[in-house]
């Protein structure tokens, strides 16, 4: 009875001290955390109630760590001191409450990898423009010659990162899943990009939850931290009148002048958080349109905070190349263009990438569903979308929207039928935009399939 007692509350303990790991899902999070627990001592078991792909399943065996595939094994999971879930497991499944109930601790890989590193971590998390800003501050900080990872969504994953190269610095994207499994994580610079409604099925259709979610990213910061943040976003103004956070606030805005932050005067980013003002032409940055110009401010203000030098930024801001499936220009056949845009998984992604299109457009969307109001679009395809070709199993929701606004909507089974479609529906001068304002499980195995599926069909027109 007293060994029971005393294992209790060793799980009960905080993360340092316990010794077995479980690790549910078999992807780059968790075979990540699997080599970071195994380096660090624990005994780790890996769980996924899916199939392991084979080039996972090389590094658990190589590294000789025990798992098993297309089942959860309850006797071998409840047995754990701390569980890492995959961010694509909701916290409402049965195995997840059982584990809770228990009292075992359930976190989320950055959780556990941010244990295991003195690093500076910059976490960037909003709706939309985390992987633009996140990728645009790691080319920056590199260029600074800052020793410097970057993890979360992208790239090989922060624990792994950690067991093998352990940065000084790290640019961490962030999901609203993965804030949802920190306690005590907490970056020195946090960016909020923007929160508009988004995975609302995770979150029992309550925005304020999502809100919430997101803003996890500061609840653990000092005074010492940042947030950055833009105040021209209603969601995140309200929520910061009625909750009180510890880091320094840091906003940028395209609608209003600030003493201190990031603003547009007469088309110039003035960035003012330093004595070391920077001032330069909206014009100048390699990626274009409004969303851009602010994924630009954000990055710009946590490279100076990191004390990269003025004039290394506005190379960088200049030369960086954009993130793959975000407003990716394809090619360009007969005079038309064609663009991938298949990381525009909800509605605001969408309107920002239609508010670019400066040609008439013939608009690929569709896909499931996350609880979308394509209302907000109507002004914008009404303006710019001559043709709509859907690409979902149910495209009803869409046909409602547009049916009055659109002459052609035609309704597609996969990326190559909804290529040909739209080329034989663009004309000289047009543009064809993947842009899908859905998810992308009913017809592919995620955004990055269905953007390259895309783009092999526009270049084998």
């Amino acid at each position: 009875m007293k060994n029971q007692d005393k294992h209790k509350s060793e799980k009960k303990s905080s993360l340092g001290g316990f010794r077995r790991l479980v690790i549910l899902g078999g992807g780059e999070s968790g075979v990540g955390a699997a080599l970071l627990g195994k380096q660090k001592g624990h005994e780790v078991f890996v769980s996924d109630k899916g199939e392991i792909s084979k080039k996972y399943k090389e590094v658990l065996l190589n590294n000789e760590i025990d798992f098993e595939e297309k089942n959860h094994t309850e006797s071998k999971i409840l047995n754990a001191d701390v569980v890492m879930k995959s961010p694509g497991i909701p916290d409402t499944v049965p195995l997840i409450l059982k584990l809770k109930e228990n009292g075992v601790q359930v976190i989320s890989e950055i959780e556990f990898a941010a244990k295991y590193t003195e690093a500076s971590i910059v976490g960037i998390t909003g709706s939309n423009g985390k992987t633009t800003t996140t990728l645009l501050l790691h080319h920056i900080l590199k260029n600074a010659g800052l020793n410097v990872g970057v993890a979360g969504n992208i790239g090989d994953s922060f624990a792994q990162q950690v067991a093998e190269q352990d940065y000084n610095n790290y640019v961490l994207e962030l999901s609203s899943f993965q804030l949802d499994g920190i306690e005590k994580f907490a970056p020195h610079i946090a960016i909020l990009t923007n929160i508009t409604p988004d995975h609302l099925d995770r979150y029992e259709y309550d925005f304020n939850k999502y809100i919430a979610s997101k803003f996890r990213i500061t609840k653990n910061q000092s005074s010492a931290d940042y947030l950055i943040y833009d105040v021209d976003d209603e969601a995140i103004n309200n929520w910061l009148k009625v909750n009180k956070i510890q880091a320094k606030l840091v906003p940028f805005s395209l609608e209003k002048e600030l003493e201190y932050g990031a603003f547009i005067r007469e088309n110039n980013i003035i960035i003012n958080i330093t004595k070391d003002t920077i001032n330069m032409p909206i014009s100048a940055l390699s990626i274009k349109g409004k969303h851009n110009t602010k994924n630009a401010m954000a990055a710009t203000m946590a490279a100076q905070l990191l004390k990269a030098r003025k004039q290394v930024i506005k190379e960088s801001l200049e030369d960086f190349e954009g993130a793959e499936h975000r407003l990716e220009n394809v090619a360009k056949v007969r005079d038309v263009v064609y663009i991938n845009d298949s990381k525009a998984t909800n509605i605001n992604a969408t309107y920002y990438a239609l508010e670019c299109m400066d040609n008439t457009t013939v608009w690929i969307v569709g896909g499931v569903d996350k609880g979308n109001d394509y209302n907000d679009l109507l002004p914008l395809v009404r303006e710019k979308v001559k043709a709509i070709v859907c690409l979902g199993v149910d495209n009803e929701k869409i046909k409602n929207t547009f049916g009055n606004v659109v002459d052609i909507i035609v309704e597609t089974a996969g990326a190559e039928e909804a290529v040909k479609v739209s080329h034989k529906l663009a004309e000289r001068g047009e543009t064809v935009l993947l842009s899908p304002a859905c998810a992308s499980f009913d017809l592919f195995d995620n955004y990055e399939d269905r953007g390259r599926q895309f783009k092999a069909a526009v270049r084998s027109l």
